[in-house]
């Protein structure tokens, strides 16, 4: 059996028995602990000189790590990956921006990257690369004359062609990611507008239509083939954490001083979630329903990410100001409605608050799948499920539709949605819960693994 090697922006610090927290590093090491394997990409360190790469095993795994200089950094993390492409690809044109250097610099570091790799390679190796950092990684790998089958695994939405052509360098983008041998998405509606992309504008030639999952298309002179593969959470796996006693006693020491209704809504700090959206939204709940009043604790997690990009510097302080305005304006002696805590919480913490919680707000602008809300639902106790209220563009909609769906634009809608999901009753609950918990086994992170690695071997 070849050997899987697979290759993402960073590759997370590790211990062997650990869970790792992350969709994509937790799908990743998924993957690779079965079989073992190589994870290579970068360390997270930026240095003021070239070094060289760095490598370490846990178990069957071989890490393999190497630095960034800062202009490299500057030019394809904090420019051209998290400046022009991440928001594009969330449909939030208007905080992009786009610079030539920077897509120099982000090609580049895809080269570094490729160059890197190469002499480690087997000739049987197959390359599985994930998300939007690595859109010119295989072109790279092509060009130093590696022919090994090669993947991507997009974990973000892929936008309308109209979209996407907002970015100037829209065409030379595509004619790289052309060169994957297998381009996954999360759902179809995402590959659908890769695919609409690629026929109208790049002069491809649909193959075969292989159903709503997959598709091949004839483009550059090679053959691509395009697949939907919804990646998911290891169900049984996330309610033992759950029900751990020393989780569940440390949950039940952080709810001490909540009310006993709790709304959770756990995001990274990035404009992408609808965080503003959500604050004002959970205002106006609590103008609308007094009756809520005094009964319900609204706890926002929301950990610091891409702290030296300006745009997410902006979004704390604003999060921080309408926090403090709203509890000012509803907040009593004995009852403060929202907590909003800017920090990370790892899993054994997150999973029996995820359980306690009567309702979660996952109410991205626009989300590839968002782990999260399966994580809600995969922790809740069959008997006496919470709620969950999901965003009708995060991409887990299109499975989890037994969710309460809302528009996160809507504030009112989803102000009711919350006092709904507050006096839903128990039998309806329990429905819910069913129907989602079938599709998330379904669609679990393990078949998400093998279905997009036999379909690369394929």
């Amino acid at each position: 059996m070849s050997r899987l090697v697979v290759v993402s922006n960073r590759v997370a610090p590790i211990q062997e028995g650990e869970a790792t927290a992350g969709g994509l590093a937790a799908g990743v090491l998924d993957a690779l602990k079965q079989k073992g394997g190589l994870w290579f990409g970068w360390s997270g360190d930026v240095v003021d000189f070239e070094s060289c790469h760095t490598e370490h095993d846990v178990g069957a795994i071989k890490l393999v790590t190497i630095d960034l200089s800062r202009k490299d950094y500057d030019n394809f993390y904090r420019g051209f990956a998290n400046g022009t492409l991440w928001p594009v690809l969330h449909y939030q044109i208007g905080l992009g921006r786009f610079e030539w250097p920077e897509f120099a610099g982000y090609r580049k570091v895809n080269d570094i990257f490729a160059r890197s790799l190469t002499p480690l390679l087997r000739p049987d190796d197959l390359i599985w690369a994930h998300d939007y950092h690595l859109l010119c990684f295989a072109e790279a790998l092509r060009a130093q004359g590696v022919t090994n089958r090669i993947g991507l695994f997009l974990h973000t939405p892929f936008p309308a062609p109209g979209v996407f052509m907002t970015i100037p360098s829209h065409a030379e983008l595509i004619r790289a990611v052309c060169q994957y041998d297998l381009i996954g998405f999360q759902t179809e509606i995402d590959r659908a507008a890769f695919m609409d992309y690629v026929l109208r504008h790049a002069d491809g030639v649909a193959l075969e239509s292989g159903g709503l999952r997959n598709g091949s298309v004839s483009v550059y002179g090679r053959t691509v083939r395009t697949g939907v593969y919804p990646i998911g959470v290891h169900v049984d796996e996330v309610r033992a954490q759950a029900e751990k006693p020393a989780n569940r006693r440390q949950a039940t020491r952080m709810r001490a001083n909540l009310m006993d209704r709790l709304i959770l809504s756990v995001d990274r700090l990035d404009y992408s979630k609808g965080l503003r959206q959500r604050f004002a939204a959970f205002e106006r709940f609590l103008a609308e329903c007094p009756h809520q009043h005094g009964l319900v604790t609204f706890m926002q997690i929301a950990p610091p990410s891409r702290s030296d990009i300006e745009t997410y510097q902006v979004i704390r302080r604003e999060l921080e100001g309408e926090a403090g305005r709203i509890n000012g304006r509803f907040a009593e002696v004995d009852w403060v409605p929202l907590r909003y805590l800017n920090r990370g919480f790892p899993r054994n913490v997150l999973m029996p608050l995820y359980a306690e919680a009567q309702a979660c707000l996952v109410t991205p602008l626009r989300d590839g799948m968002n782990l999260v809300a399966k994580e809600y639902v995969a922790a809740q106790d069959p008997e006496e499920p919470g709620v969950l209220i999901l965003s009708e563009f995060a991409g887990a909609a299109r499975e989890l539709d037994a969710a309460l769906l809302v528009n996160p634009y809507d504030e009112a809608g989803m102000a009711k949605a919350m006092d709904r999901a507050l006096s839903m009753p128990v039998e309806e609950r329990r429905e819910r819960h069913r129907s989602m918990l079938a599709v998330m086994r379904e669609n679990s992170l393990e078949r998400w693994r093998d279905r997009f690695e036999a379909d690369l071997r394929d």
